[in-house]
């Protein structure tokens, strides 16, 4: 019975260790959109999973295709870039602080056309 308790938590344990490489958090300054929906400046939650990013803030939750790539050097700090289209801002990449990871946005989500 302790052996299945104590491998029970070693997986629980791995597997919240794996999940935490996945959630970012990035401060979004401007009014901006994301793969077309709007979000307003502030601290969002980013959590990468199976090539999706699920950015969260409060009750504004947006779920983009992202491509994750790894650079060869950490960067200091996170950083945003946009592309301007008239007056809004449109978060194309987003390079993770403390990390190697770029995620860069693919595209509108599946259901931005209904």
């Amino acid at each position: 019975m302790t052996m299945t308790k104590t491998v029970l938590t070693f997986a629980t344990l791995a597997l919240a260790v794996a999940s935490a490489a996945n959630k970012y958090s990035v401060t979004i300054s401007e009014p901006a959109t994301v793969a077309g929906t709007a979000i307003k400046p502030g601290t969002y939650s980013v959590v990468v999973d199976s090539g999706k990013a699920t950015l969260s803030n409060g009750k504004t939750t947006v779920e983009v295709p992202v491509k994750v790539e790894e650079g060869k050097e950490k960067f200091n700090s996170t950083t945003v870039r946009y592309n301007t289209a008239g007056s809004m801002y449109q978060v194309q990449a987003i390079k993770v602080g403390g990390t190697k990871t770029t995620l860069t946005i693919q595209g509108p989500r599946p259901d931005a056309a209904n």
